[in-house]
C-alpha cells in the first residue's frame, strides 16, 4: 500500500513539473523575444545618434572655422581701429599746429601799418617778377613753336632725303648688276676665246669662273721659270686678253688675278735649297706668270698674283695623277 501511494505521488508530481518547466521556457521565449526587439530599436536609435552626433561634428567644425574667420576679422578690426587711432592722434595733432599757425597768422594780421605797406611792396614786386616770367615763358613758347616748325621742316627734308637714297641705292644696285653682268659676259667671251686658242687639252681645263692650267704645262720640277712650251701658252692667253681689253666698259676696274698652287708633297731637299716651303714656290710661279704677261703688253695695274701653297687642293689623293692636277696656276678675271 505504501508503494503504490508513492508512485502514485510521483506521477502526479510529473505533469506538474514539466507544466512549470514549459512556462518557464514560454517566459524566457517572451523575455528573448522583447530583448531583441528592444536590440533592434535601440540599434536605429544609436544610429540616428551617431548621424547626430556627424551632424553636430560637422557644425562643430563650421563653427570652429566662422570662429577662426571672426577671430581673423577682429585683429584686421582691432590694427585698423589701432591705424585709425593713430591717424586720429596725427589729426590731432595737426589741428593743434593749424590752430597754432592760425594764432600766428592772427598776430600778423594784427601787425603794424609799416608791416602791412612792406607786406603790399613786396606783393607788388611779387607780381611785377611773375609778370616777368610770363613774359619770358610767352617768348620760350614763341621760341618752341619756331623749333617745332624747324623740326617739322627738317623732319619733311629728311623723308625726301631718305626717297632720294632709296632712288640712287636702287639705281646704284641697278648698275652694279650692269656691271656684274657686264663682266660676267667679258668674262665669257674671254673664256671662249682663250678656250679656242689653246685647243682641247687635258692639262688646261675650266674650273668655275677660273681658267686652270697644270705647272708642269708652264714649269720644270722645282722651278719657277717659264719652260719654253710655258710661254707659247701664256702668250696664247696675253694676245686673247690683249684682244678683248677693248672690249670691257672703261668703268670696270677688272684684274687678272693669277694664283699659284703646289701639290701636297713636302719639298725635297734639292728644292728646299731654291725654296723655303711650298709657299714660296708656288708664290714664285704665280710672280713668273704675271711678269711675262707685263712683258707680252698686258697693263700691270691689271695683273694681281698670289700664292696658296699646298692648302687648297682641287682634288683629295696623293696619286701622280691627282698631285699633277693639283699642282698648277689659275686665272680670275675678275672685278678689284
Amino acid at each position: 500500500m505504501a508503494r503504490r501511494r508513492s508512485r502514485g505521488g510521483d506521477a502526479a508530481i510529473w505533469p506538474g513539473f514539466v507544466d512549470g518547466l514549459s512556462s518557464l521556457i514560454l517566459v524566457l521565449m517572451v523575455v528573448l523575444s522583447l530583448f531583441v526587439v528592444a536590440q533592434f530599436y535601440l540599434g536605429e536609435e544609436l544610429t540616428q545618434k551617431d548621424t547626430e552626433l556627424n551632424s553636430l561634428r560637422a557644425q562643430i567644425a563650421k563653427l570652429a572655422e566662422d570662429l577662426g574667420l571672426a577671430r581673423a576679422d577682429k585683429t584686421r578690426l582691432e590694427l585698423r581701429i589701432a591705424t585709425l587711432e593713430d591717424e586720429l592722434a596725427e589729426g590731432e595733432a595737426r589741428i593743434a599746429q593749424l590752430t597754432e599757425e592760425l594764432a600766428v597768422a592772427g598776430s600778423a594780421i594784427a601787425a603794424s601799418a609799416e608791416e602791412l605797406e612792406a607786406e603790399k611792396a613786396l606783393t607788388e614786386e611779387q607780381a611785377s617778377e611773375i609778370a616777368t616770367l610770363n613774359a619770358q615763358l610767352a617768348a620760350l613758347r614763341k621760341q618752341l613753336a619756331s623749333l617745332q616748325e624747324a623740326l617739322e621742316a627738317a623732319e619733311a627734308k629728311d623723308l625726301e632725303q631718305q626717297a632720294q637714297i632709296e632712288n640712287l641705292s636702287t639705281r646704284l644696285n641697278a648698275a652694279l648688276a650692269r656691271k656684274v653682268q657686264e663682266l660676267a659676259e667679258v668674262r665669257s667671251r674671254f673664256f671662249e676665246a682663250l678656250r679656242e686658242a689653246l685647243g682641247d687639252r687635258d692639262d688646261i681645263r675650266v674650273v668655275g669662273d677660273r681658267f686652270v692650267f697644270e705647272s708642269d704645262v708652264l714649269f720644270g720640277s722645282c722651278s719657277a721659270s717659264l719652260s719654253a712650251q710655258g710661254r707659247i701658252e701664256l702668250k696664247k692667253l696675253a694676245d686673247v686678253l690683249l684682244e678683248i681689253r677693248g672690249q670691257i666698259p672703261s668703268e670696270i676696274a677688272w684684274i687678272l688675278r693669277v694664283d699659284g698652287h703646289a701639290d701636297q708633297e713636302p719639298l725635297g731637299p734639292a728644292c728646299r735649297l731654291l725654296y723655303d716651303s711650298n709657299w714660296h714656290l708656288s708664290a714664285e710661279r704665280a710672280i713668273s706668270v704675271v711678269q711675262y704677261l707685263e712683258s707680252q703688253g698686258v697693263p700691270p695695274k691689271r695683273l694681281v698674283a698670289a700664292g696658296f701653297g699646298e692648302h687648297q687642293p682641287l682634288v683629295p689623293g696623293r696619286d701622280p695623277a691627282s698631285l699633277a692636277i693639283n699642282r698648277r696656276i689659275e686665272f680670275k678675271l675678275t672685278e678689284r
